[in-house]
């Protein structure tokens, strides 16, 4: 599912945010940021909004200081700088999909494997959700991380290879909680991926990085679903799925 929400509070773009660097990274402009001899990583696949919004970076630079090597690739512009309108978003899809954000991830992940990085996760956004969910069917990364997505369906949660984490917003037409209850009910049915499903009350779809920062209410908001992605993609650094869930129910 997509539609206008995903368009919804749209962040001020800023190239020169965060504590990271922008360099070419898997021949993509990306955002780094973390510890140059981590042999952890995180791909963070950003919403509609692309790479340069200053809350997706501020997240990066949490991930990093959890002690991962944190990516922020441009995956959404870097084939066409248009930005999405809630009135033409279906159009602006057939040029951004994320199919081709799925493809353009793959270089991103062979070369975090060529600096050494032995284990990968990737936390999705929105229309980011979407890529990494095709990434989780596939032995490209060791955990994902799905945030209030779009587009993603029961069938490709089925496909799910990999711990995966759901974060769902109770405020939300594009996946509702009665979608991410289904979402849960298909992974429930594989016993053999762990998982982690959680409906955030009184929030809407974008919540985690498309907040105010003079909302405090929502900037708390916010850094619960940031420790809880966190938690989860901690699953990363250990052999033992089992963790994978307690490191989430412990939040």
């Amino acid at each position: 599912m997509s539609g206008a929400q995903c368009c919804e509070n749209p962040p001020t773009l800023n190239s020169a945010s965060g504590n990271g660097k922008v360099e070419e990274f898997g021949g993509l402009s990306s955002y780094i940021y973390g510890p140059s001899n981590s042999n952890l990583a995180v791909i963070l696949v950003s919403d509609v909004y692309g790479y340069e919004a200053p809350n997706l970076r501020k997240l990066a630079d949490k991930v990093g200081a959890a002690g991962f090597w944190a990516v922020v690739p441009d995956l959404v512009f870097h084939r066409d700088p248009t930005v999405p309108d809630p009135n033409t978003f279906t159009e602006w899809l057939k040029t951004h999909g994320p199919d081709q954000g799925f493809e353009d991830a793959k270089p991103v992940i062979e070369a975090l494997k060529s600096k050494g990085i032995t284990k990968i996760g990737a936390a999705g956004f929105c229309w980011g959700a979407k890529v990494v969910v095709e990434l989780s069917k596939h032995p490209y990364i060791q955990a994902a991380v799905l945030i209030h997505p779009s587009l993603v369906s029961v069938e490709d949660i089925q496909g799910v290879k990999v711990p995966l984490s759901i974060l769902g917003a109770e405020i939300d037409r594009v996946s509702p909680p009665e979608v991410v209850k289904q979402f849960e009910a298909a992974l429930n049915a594989k016993p053999e991926v762990d998982s982690f499903v959680k409906i955030f009350a009184g929030c809407s779809h974008g919540w985690s990085v498309r907040y105010k920062d003079e909302d405090e209410g929502a900037v708390k908001r916010a850094e619960e679903a940031h420790k809880d992605m966190l938690d989860c993609l901690l699953s990363i650094s250990t052999e033992f799925g089992l963790q994978f869930c307690c490191f989430c129910l412990c939040c």
